[in-house]
């Protein structure tokens, strides 16, 4: 028998633009639609209503395997042997991968001096199976070589070097030597590596140093496709082919609370890399490692974090990151509890496994909305590529303060809107709580004893204005 299709839109008449604007002028009694625009913090209008609009080249990320995305659970306890005990939970917890943030002294990662240390926080981890990434400054050379030694009976190993001296650089103001000497260093160790580790990812260009210190979305997006032409540039010159030095690039990219916003950013980064791809004649996809913001994460009241790093999770997901690291929701207050530990895995299953969030490709496509504001977002991280070339490329940008102003600029802006209700902090400007509960941590510990490796290459150290990190909450004060 066949089945009767009906026709739900008989007898309604199409619906007409100009219909909509006479409810709305109905509604705001006089008042112009004009009124319901927004603004970007780049400066982009945000309109009431898409009929349609301009759509940007893009070609979404695949999805294919077991899972949409990687699941990659940070560790950063500063003992070695916690951190292994971490890094077993997360993988057996259901993290796919990992990202270790290095540092020895103890202060912000884990107190790492060795290969054999960094032995130890892998201990029982198989690295052909599950990828580990490393974050390490302006020791991610070193360090990319202790992983290296540590990962030798896995030559197939999809290893994550995550070299990316120029944000250590922008991040503290200084490099301990010439910041020209670190990225000939990073350069070398790559290409070294790159021949036995066929499957390894190199560097990690990613503009969220710009985004933690209060950058608009535009400069964060382009400060992370200048490192990355930085980083091609280098590789080429030691002798790899256009293509491989770009399919070796990670492209970093932070989301936060603003969902659709996180959203238009992702899908404007790899309109960008469509565009820098094809001018050098190469065809690579690009990979990026979306990072929950850590200027998001609130000490006043750290529950409301969790709302928060859901939304930038599925955020992420839509987006069509590759590899997805949420934070843990107490990482604003210290060191994380089982429970925030669990929380930041489970957030990225329940998206993936129960809400199948990652079972579309690309579940923005044909939104006007998300269509017109991709393409007005990429347009504007264009100018702003072409501001950081022509000071000279990405260091002189950084080195002559182009980067720093930008963010500064976007910081004031964040600054008033906070101040003027436009921009609201739930738990710190509205809702705060009379009887705060604070979520269980685990307790500080005095840094474990590592002799570091000393960083310093020959010559004089350069120098930046230094993107600080920020908190939006500092900003309310």
């Amino acid at each position: 028998m066949e089945t009767e299709i009906l026709a739900l839109t008989d007898g309604f008449k199409p619906a007409e633009r100009t219909d909509w604007l006479a409810l709305v002028e109905k509604t705001l009694k006089g008042a112009g639609v004009e009124t319901l625009r927004g603004r970007t913090p780049d400066g982009q209008a945000v309109e009431p209503l898409y009929i349609d609009g301009p759509r940007a080249i893009f070609s979404p990320a695949p999805r294919s395997g077991a899972r949409a995305w990687d699941i990659r659970a940070a560790v950063s306890h500063p003992d070695p042997v916690r951190a292994n005990d971490q890094a077993i939970e997360n993988l057996t917890g259901g993290a796919s991968s990992l990202l270790l943030r290095l540092d020895p002294t103890g202060e912000r990662g884990v107190a790492v001096g060795s290969a054999d240390d960094l032995g130890r926080v892998l201990l029982g981890v198989l690295a052909d199976l599950a990828p580990v990434a490393l974050d390490a400054g302006f020791l991610g050379p070193v360090c990319a070589d202790w992983l290296a030694g540590v990962a030798k009976a896995s030559p197939a190993a999809p290893l994550a070097l995550h070299l990316d001296p120029l944000s250590a650089f922008a991040r503290s103001g200084a490099s301990p030597g010439p910041i020209e000497a670190h990225l000939i260093a990073a350069v070398q160790v790559a290409a070294r590596l790159a021949e036995t580790y066929p499957k390894a990812s190199l560097f990690l260009a990613s503009g969220g140093v710009a985004h933690e210190a209060g950058g608009s979305p535009a400069w964060e997006l382009a400060v992370g496709v200048t490192a990355a032409l930085a980083y091609a540039r280098g590789m080429t010159r030691a002798g790899m082919t256009q293509a491989e030095a770009f399919s070796r690039i990670v492209l970093g990219v932070s989301v936060d609370a603003e969902a659709l916003a996180s959203i238009v950013k992702l899908r404007a980064m790899r309109v960008l890399w469509a565009k820098v791809t094809a001018a050098c004649a190469v065809d690579t996809p690009a990979r990026i490692e979306a990072r929950s913001s850590d200027r998001m994460l609130t000490r006043a009241d750290p529950w409301t974090n969790l709302v928060r790093l859901t939304s930038a999770g599925f955020a992420a997901a839509v987006g069509g990151a590759d590899a997805v690291i949420l934070a843990n929701f107490t990482d604003a207050i210290g060191l994380p509890s089982l429970l925030a530990r669990r929380m930041a895995r489970n957030t990225q299953l329940i998206l993936m496994e129960e809400a199948h969030v990652g079972a579309v490709v690309d579940p923005a496509a044909g939104s006007w909305a998300i269509e017109a504001q991709t393409d007005d977002l990429a347009r504007a991280a264009w100018n702003c590529i072409a501001a950081i070339e022509s000071a000279g490329g990405i260091v002189e940008a950084l080195r002559s303060g182009v980067v720093a102003d930008a963010a500064a600029t976007s910081r004031a802006a964040l600054h008033d809107a906070i101040a003027t209700k436009a921009l609201r902090i739930i738990g710190v400007t509205d809702f705060p709580d009379a009887r705060p509960t604070p979520p269980e941590t685990e307790p500080a510990m005095a840094p474990p004893a590592a002799a570091p490796p000393d960083p310093r290459l020959p010559g004089p150290d350069s120098r930046c204005p230094s993107l600080s990190p920020v908190r939006i909450e500092d900003l309310a004060a």
